[in-house]
């Protein structure tokens, strides 16, 4: 039987939370509170920030007020998540304390370039729209020398971007002239790109970066920056006239001081069904950490934090209405990954295959990149 009107608290706005309050408005109607907690004013297509570095996209582009979500019948509340107490299902959002009937955590992962001394002064945070637009600003000035990129960490949200970016990049160079007189380096504190696909998909990736003259160096993890200069853990450095740096990762604090922390601090959930140890809770996208069998962790990407979503949102409809079936995430996941001069490669599969997951990779080509920008347009539109 149908219950009663319920409330149901959705933690982030990222893609996740976006999705799951969404969704839950389309498929519960008006008789039921959906509420949005998120500490931004915008949200922003975190894949199109790629183009945001070479200046093919503007900032306004890829970002849609969170206000828009109103509109969808989604309640917005604008603050900080502070406290979760996730027995109770209830969270302090900038000293006020919300209660729900359901509450749904996903809150992300922070960025912490404050991590290693001197990253955020020595350069640009990819991942982020001000680091984004400031990094296209300066490549917009740059005339020739050294542009280095590097992760600061071995494992990080959407895999394949700071190798994507190396391309972009250096196609913009060919583009602009600048290519002979720039050296572009990527240092990875990785051995391998994108290492959970395997060692297949590791390398021919690692060799799309190395036919577009990028020099990798694999396996280098900064312990400092300051202007001009990186060091790494194994004693060497490198000199850079631009940084772009993709920063590491913590769980948010608020999660990491809850009951919901696992290991390292991120929410352990069921991996078919989302749910965490506390009755009516469940987690999705990047603020979990859900292990693989071959002993590394699902990689934090939106395409898993969407798939995550839609299965919550079909358990808690079907309990709240009676109908339907409850969701499972199963999985799997596809992406692009652009290569820069109007080209995309495209990989999907299953990353809860056993032994280890089975992801097809194919070759780069200029349909694959129509798919990516057309996708951007479905995906902003859908949503907002």
């Amino acid at each position: 039987m149908p219950t009663a009107s319920q409330s149901i608290l959705i933690l982030g706005g990222g893609v996740g939370g976006v999705a799951t309050a969404v969704l839950l408005r389309e498929r519960l109607g008006d008789a039921h509170r959906i509420v949005l907690v998120e500490r931004e004013a915008a949200y922003v297509f975190a894949p199109s920030l790629l183009w945001l570095l070479t200046g093919d996209r503007a900032p306004e582009a890829i970002s849609r007020s969170m206000v828009r979500l109103k509109v969808r019948g989604v309640e917005v509340v604008r603050g900080e998540v502070e406290a979760i107490d996730a027995a109770s299902r209830s969270v302090t959002v900038s000293g006020k304390v919300i209660a729900a009937d359901w509450l749904v955590v996903a809150l992300g992962a922070d960025l912490a370039p404050e991590a290693v001394p001197g990253l955020a002064e020595a350069g640009h945070n990819l991942y982020t729209l001000a680091g984004a637009t400031a990094f296209r600003d300066a490549f917009a000035r740059f005339q020739g020398g050294r542009i280095a990129l590097l992760t600061a960490t071995p494992a990080y949200k959407c895999p394949a971007a700071p190798y994507e970016a190396a391309m972009l990049i250096e196609a913009a160079l060919r583009k602009r002239g600048l290519r002979e007189r720039t050296q572009v380096d990527l240092y990875a504190a990785e051995p391998g790109p994108m290492g959970v696909t395997g060692s297949e998909n590791s390398a021919a990736v690692r060799q799309m970066v190395e036919r577009h003259g990028v020099t990798y160096h694999p396996e280098h993890l900064i312990v400092r920056a300051e202007r001009g200069g990186v060091h790494f853990s194994n004693g060497t450095s490198a000199t850079f006239d631009l940084l772009g740096y993709v920063p590491p990762h913590r769980p948010p604090r608020a999660v990491a001081a809850s009951a919901l922390a696992g290991e390292g601090g991120w929410v352990a959930a069921n991996r078919n069904t989302m749910e965490t140890a506390f009755p009516n809770v469940f987690a999705i996208g990047d603020v979990t950490s859900i292990p693989l069998a071959m002993g590394k962790p699902l990689p934090r990407a939106g395409v898993f934090a969407h798939a995550q979503a839609e299965a919550v949102v079909k358990t808690i409809g079907r309990a709240i209405t009676g109908r339907g079936k409850a969701g499972a995430f199963d999985g799997h996941g596809e992406c692009f990954i652009e290569t820069g001069d109007g080209k995309a490669g495209f990989g999907k599969g299953n990353f809860y295959a056993e032994p280890r997951p089975q992801i097809a990779m194919s070759m780069p080509g200029w349909h694959w990149h129509a798919a990516k920008v057309a996708f951007e347009k479905y995906w902003l539109r859908r949503w907002f």
